[in-house]
């Protein structure tokens, strides 16, 4: 496992800046159970981390020489720079199975799209997936030479996965497939259809954002 030293951190606020030009980053460490903690990580370490880690697997913060098992809970950037100005660092138990997302990543090359022109849709970005911490993976690779025709579509079910890992999504649930060509016409016919159709999802999808406002975990003031 990626391993990344912090340290306690005392100061707050404004005051984080001078932290931030001296290749700090401020963070914080919470859990189910456990007193949350101001620490602060070294920026270039954790790009390394975060590169080696990604934000669905292990990570083990040495704070002050006591090892936490963590997950890479939530990232602030700036937005001009691009650079993380705040970490949150959730604490996890081994012996506790947990359910997070996890990022797909499509290899391979469709025929459907190579031969016949056609376009690659992707219906899922990611599965929703339940593993004990030690068994999240960092991605799920889609090998997208299935689909040879437009009637080929890759499915959940279709995934082959660890049995440590349960995938949560329905197993009919399509992932993706390559659709014909389309002439410039139905294209902006699709594109009409399509903005009238989110103007009525907008709304709907603020509703259900607010009923779901709560965190699932414990969160902490940045």
């Amino acid at each position: 496992m990626t391993e990344l030293k912090a340290e306690s951190r005392k100061i707050a606020g404004k005051k984080n800046n001078q932290l931030r030009r001296t290749g700090q980053i401020p963070a914080v460490l919470y859990g189910h159970g456990i007193e949350s903690q101001s620490v602060s990580v070294n920026s270039r370490d954790f790009k390394k981390s975060l590169s080696e880690a990604g934000e669905t697997t292990i990570l083990i913060l040495d704070l002050d020489g006591k090892k936490h098992n963590v997950l890479i809970h939530d990232l602030s950037k700036d937005i001009l720079t691009g650079e993380t100005t705040h970490v949150d660092f959730y604490e996890v138990r081994m012996d506790e199975k947990i359910k997070t997302k996890i990022p797909l990543v499509f290899i391979g090359e469709s025929l459907a799209v190579k031969s016949e022109g056609g376009v690659l849709v992707h219906a899922l970005q990611e599965l929703e997936i339940e593993a004990f911490p030690q068994d999240l993976p960092k991605n799920i690779e889609v090998d997208i030479s299935a689909l040879k025709t437009f009637e080929d579509k890759i499915k959940v079910e279709s995934l082959r996965l660890p049995d440590s890992v349960k995938i949560l999504n329905g197993p009919e649930e399509t992932i993706v497939l390559a659709v014909p060509p389309r002439s410039e016409s139905e294209l902006a016919e699709l594109d009409t259809v399509s903005a009238e159709e989110q103007v009525g999802e907008i709304k709907v999808a603020g509703k259900e954002e607010t009923a779901e406002e709560a965190p699932v975990e414990e969160g902490s003031e940045k």
